[in-house]
């Protein structure tokens, strides 16, 4: 009789057997299982501390670097300038930063002048009163002419910043930027393609400056390249995450200009979706294209008192302007006229540069992924390494890790936030770094968990399979409705299927098989960690889930070298089986107790102080006609110095449609002697049914904004003109069925046109101004050190109104 054959050596399908030790169904099967693990996770460890490292911001280069490179230390003198005080939107203050940037401008030789005009709001977007928004905007613009230009490059930053802070990130820190670029480019020979420099007035409040300028400047007729500098935060890598559609070109652009370039496709898919905006959005309304650009960690200072020119990471700003210059250089030098590709490329950032493919590849890599890995598949189960029945399990049970993982990572968050409420008012906390690691270690503890419970019954080849299938699937999904992030999951999961076929084709006690998975979980490293460390501040820890499902990804396309950490198991009985058990779980017990200790030290290092103090949100509102005023708060859990101002829930858009509809936390107030807004009527016709009303809205103080509504009641508006100038009617429910928002108003008011079909014998008007600061108002006290301002447009607010019967 001959020897037993085994299905490894006669290629025949076989089924595994209990007694067949679940060891030996993995991928690979080192002789030396610890040395191999060993060697896996150093090599794993050092391409995921490369790729970390290689977001990192560059050094700052001092005041006395060559003229023709971008120096933080010159852009940080800008910087204090610009932010030496608060300075929104037609504030004295922001007259003062303006007229320094055309002073650097102009001083540079540069044609500067400055866009005085009314501008609405980009895109007509409904305005907190859920009508027409529009601003009195002074742009600054300047030009370098180009050789022989093929378009325009357009740099474009803000300068005005929000009321609750002098915005020594947001946007100082692009606007600064902006300048010093603009220096390093009159340097050196002049460009082929004309350079625009555009810092924008009131983006804070509505946009309005980008819109004036991208609609109605002569500059911006024929269209161009827009770079869009901004900041949400105070550190942290800059981040290409906006462009326009077809941007392949622009990506190339990018990659190869930028010294360096950090983007996906993801993050722009993601941020496509989102209802925000900045300059950018009135810039894509026009047909421009373009690349959006900013940092984003430190969020916790985001629009707070406390974004301080002293709080900015200066090698964030070294980025900024690294990125900004050398783009700027390659778009002045190419041909504008054929930017437009046709299609979107897929690319993220790799050490030394930044990965990009064409677009249209991403379905067919999708569907490859999948035949990969059901390739897979087949060659697990004919090795005899797992049945049909055990990888449909190892598929099915995938899926626990994939969905524990996010919901144990918002659970987490939930008893923080419940610990300290005031995190829920803020972007992320001061010092999140404590946390994140927590969200991490508590994804590693569930996968680990799940792998030690599921390995020794399903098998470790059907389980490295089931979770390689599942990012394969994921991978279709999002190629087809998020384009731009299918690589987050086919890119893995194609790596996972070949080195898994690799490592079952090679002689199985040999170091190729832990070779092939080891670099195969080499890319998922590479791809899905720096997108997890990007996804944290972007997100917020709010939704730390997202950030634990994708280390949850990453964790499956790593599996097989997961196996190498547990014992050889299966066929030992007694205390050996019992051995092995308990160490099996050792990772999952050690990731466990490592998310516990970690969120408590977050808890412990992260406290409210006077340099880090609890975001309070508080306002003020009077009706002028009937003396009554209230306090009002968007908090949802107040915190106990707000709770002395409002005791209850209040539904103030009636009395107050400036505000925006919805329900405020409020309580009583005493009257302060303010003025309303003056509402003079400059002419009054009725013709045909329609009546034609001609009227100034004059704040009586230093405003930031004032409104003007219609009671439904009593008219309905047809027409309406603001400056001159035409604005949308889009009627709202309730009370008030028309609303008009203008920020900086000037000092001689605002002339306002409307023509109505009244319902009644007088049309009823609310007319409000608002103002910043609550410090002199009666009953105010004065916040204690630990207690600061939450970064909101509404924060301070002091809100005065009138019903004008005409």
């Amino acid at each position: 009789m001959g020897a037993p054959t085994t299905p490894a050596t006669t290629g025949t399908p076989s089924r595994p057997t209990r007694g067949v030790p679940p060891a030996d169904r993995a991928l690979t099967r080192p002789r030396r299982r610890l040395l191999a693990a060993a060697a896996a996770l150093v090599a794993l460890a050092a391409v995921g501390a490369g790729s970390l490292l290689d977001l990192r911001t560059p050094a700052p280069k001092p005041a006395d670097a060559p003229a023709g490179e971008f120096s933080a230390g010159r852009a940080y003198e800008d910087v204090q300038v610009i932010a030496a005080r608060t300075h929104v939107a037609g504030s004295p203050a922001n007259d003062q930063v303006r007229a320094h940037i055309e002073q650097q401008l102009r001083g540079l030789g540069l044609e500067t002048e400055v866009q005085d005009t009314v501008a609405p709001e980009a895109g007509q977007l409904s305005g907190a009163a859920g009508g027409a928004t529009m601003a009195r905007v002074r742009n600054v613009v300047a030009r370098l002419p180009g050789t022989a230009s093929t378009g325009r490059i357009f740099l474009v930053a803000h300068y005005d910043s929000v009321q609750t802070g002098p915005g020594g990130n947001d946007d100082a820190a692009g606007t600064s930027a902006i300048l010093e670029v603009a220096r390093a480019l009159t340097t050196g020979p002049r460009p082929r393609n004309d350079i625009v420099f555009v810092l924008t007035d009131a983006e804070e409040a509505c946009l309005c400056g980008a819109s004036a300028f991208a609609a109605s400047h002569p500059l911006a007729a024929d269209g161009g390249v827009v770079l869009n500098l901004e900041a949400r935060g105070s550190t942290g890598p800059v981040i290409m995450f906006e462009t326009s559609k077809n941007n392949a070109k622009l990506v190339d652009v990018f990659g190869r200009a930028a010294p360096h370039p950090v983007g996906t496709s993801f993050a722009v898919e993601i941020y496509r979706a989102l209802p925000n905006d900045t300059d950018f959005t009135a810039f894509l309304d026009q047909k421009f294209v373009g690349l959006n650009s900013a940092y984003i960690d430190g969020g916790a200072i985001y629009h707070t008192p406390l974004d301080t020119p002293a709080a900015m990471d200066r090698g964030s700003l070294q980025q900024h302007g690294d990125n900004a210059l050398g783009v700027a250089r390659e778009f002045g030098a190419v041909d504008l006229t054929g930017l437009r590709s046709g299609h979107d490329a897929t690319y993220f950032p790799v050490p030394g540069g930044l990965v990009r493919y064409p677009g249209w590849l991403t379905v067919p890599l999708a569907l490859l992924a999948v035949a990969a890995v059901v390739a897979l598949g087949w060659l697990t189960r004919r090795q005899g390494r797992a049945s049909t029945g055990r990888l449909a399990a190892g598929f099915g049970l995938a899926l626990v890790p994939i969905v524990a993982a996010p919901v144990a990572a918002q659970l987490l968050w939930l008893a923080i936030t419940t610990i300290r409420p005031g995190y829920a008012e803020l972007l992320d906390p001061y010092r999140p770094v404590w946390y994140r690691l927590a969200v991490l270690a508590l994804a590693a503890a569930i996968l680990f968990t799940w792998y030690a419970l599921t390995r020794r019954r399903i098998g470790p080849a059907a389980l490295a399979v089931g979770g390689l299938a599942w990012l394969a699937l994921l991978g279709v999904l999002l190629a087809v409705a998020v384009p731009g992030g299918a690589y987050l999951t086919t890119l893995p999961a194609l790596a996972g299927a070949l080195g898994g076929l690799v490592a079952l084709r090679t002689r199985q006690t040999g170091p190729w098989p832990v070779v092939a998975v080891t670099a195969a979980a080499a890319v998922g490293v590479l791809i899905l960690l720096p997108t997890v460390v990007l996804l944290f501040p972007a997100l917020g820890m709010g939704m730390g889930g997202v950030a634990a499902l994708v280390a949850v990804l990453l964790g499956l396309t790593a599996l097989p070298v997961v196996d190498l950490l547990h014992p050889q198991a299966g066929g030992q009985r007694g205390l050996l089986a019992l051995r092995a058990r308990r160490l099996g779980v050792l990772p999952a017990g050690a990731a466990a107790v490592a998310a516990l200790v970690l969120a408590g030290v977050g808890l412990a290092v992260d406290r409210f102080d006077a340099a880090h103090p609890a975001p309070t949100h508080l306002m003020y509102a009077m009706d002028a006609g009937t003396g009554q005023a209230r306090w009002l708060s968007h908090e949802s859990d107040p915190q106990p110095w707000t709770d002395g101002y409002v005791d209850g829930m209040a539904d103030v858009g009636d009395d107050f449609p400036g505000l925006g509809d919805g329900e405020l936390r409020a309580g009583p107030a005493q009257t302060a002697n303010l003025p309303a807004p003056k509402l003079d009527v400059l002419g009054d016709t009725t013709a045909g049914g329609e009546r034609t009303l001609r009227l100034r809205l004059t704040p009586q103080r230093v405003a930031r904004l004032a409104t003007l509504h219609v009671d439904t009641s009593t008219a309905t508006v047809l027409r309406a003109e603001v400056a001159g100038r035409s604005v949308p009617v889009e009627p709202r429910e309730g009370k008030w069925g028309f609303g008009l928002v203008f920020h900086a108003p000037p000092a001689e008011g605002i002339e306002v046109t409307l023509t109505v079909r009244p319902t009644a014998a007088q049309v009823a008007l609310r007319a409000m101004d608002a103002s910043d600061g609550l410090e002199a108002l009666p009953g105010f006290q004065a916040r204690p050190p630990a207690v600061g301002v939450v970064g909101s447009h509404s924060s301070e607010m002091l809100a005065v109104a009138r019903t004008y019967p005409i």
